[in-house]
């Protein structure tokens, strides 16, 4: 294989990756509400361990899904990544499904104004820019005042700002930390959290809602697996801008299968948030930001990936 054909692979594969996510995310939808959002998480994360031989590395030990170089970050990871998971679910289960992703790309965004506050990091005006045009985007999405807003849309924004968390503390962790270790935190913490809030509110899933509910953490789990390959193969900075992708899936399942429809205003509303995404994507590139050798593979070292725990809005899917 030729070295300018291994990152146009890559890319594809990149494409194939977010494919599934959004798949993943219509397996939620199709539920319709009739499966409490705990218990989707909890189920979609039995199902997530399936991802785990193939994120262990040669030299790791099982026991590193709980170690970890920095216990206190890595515990904040295990809050985001149950909390994350949890309401993305109530997310994709109340909004259209593009209007979920709408909120969920604010995931630059929110990267761009906790890494100044965090990192201590010197953000420059193309950024704070790129800020300003993604919070646009979402008030024309929103138009609050002119619709009502819902327990979807609170949702929608926690599980980006989430996502922005848990990018933030892998970039604090620096290189040392295994992905093993990054992606058991999310794991187990969604395990923990979700098992124990379902424990009062259980369904007994029919048949065909097994079907779903397995779709949902397999699709995740492969999702997965395939940007960890995409990136492997091609670089950072190529495999993240087709997460955008996801909006034309949403769009497409929304109107073949939901019934959902766009407005002139939220199709602007979307091209602005885009248009934010890839602009802070752009900066980063050029800033080159450190993480550790596992988000290569798992995050895409790039801000608009999230990591790769099962329901973290396999969208911007992290």
């Amino acid at each position: 294989m030729t070295s300018s054909s291994s990152p146009a692979r890559g890319v594809l594969i990149a494409f194939a990756a977010y494919a599934v996510f959004a798949f993943s995310d219509a397996s939620i939808k199709i539920l319709h509400g009739s499966i409490p959002a705990y218990e989707i998480a909890f189920i979609g994360s039995l199902f997530g361990t399936a991802a785990l031989p193939f994120i262990k590395a040669k030299d790791d030990s099982w026991w590193d899904v709980v170690r970890s170089t920095n216990r206190t970050l890595w515990l904040l990871r295990f809050v985001c990544g149950a909390v994350g998971a949890i309401a993305s679910i109530i997310a994709f289960t109340l909004l259209p499904m593009a209007e979920a992703f709408c909120l969920l790309f604010l995931l630059p965004s929110f990267v761009t104004i906790l890494s100044v506050i965090f990192l201590k990091e010197d953000v420059r005006w193309q950024r704070w820019a790129a800020v300003f045009v993604g919070f646009a985007g979402v008030l024309v999405v929103l138009r609050p005042g002119f619709r009502e807003l819902s327990a979807g849309h609170l949702a929608a924004a926690i599980g980006g700002l989430t996502a922005a968390i848990s990018i933030v503390v892998l970039r604090k962790m620096g290189p040392a930390e295994k992905r093993l270790s990054l992606y058991g935190a999310a794991l187990i913490g969604t395990l923990i959290v979700s098992g124990c809030l379902m424990l009062n509110q259980m369904v007994l899933p029919t048949p065909r809602q097994w079907l779903f509910l397995a779709s949902y953490g397999l699709l995740g789990a492969a999702g997965n697996i395939l940007l960890m390959t995409a990136a492997r193969i091609a670089p950072a900075n190529l495999v993240a801008p087709p997460q955008y992708s996801q909006m034309l899936w949403a769009i497409a399942f929304g109107y073949l299968i939901f019934d959902d429809t766009i407005d002139l205003p939220m199709a602007g509303g979307i091209l602005l948030i885009i248009c934010s995404g890839l602009l802070t994507l752009a900066r980063e590139r050029k800033r080159g930001t450190p993480l550790p050798r596992a988000v290569v593979s798992t995050d895409n070292q790039a801000p608009l990936a999230t990591s790769i725990e099962p329901g973290e809005a396999s969208s911007p899917k992290a």
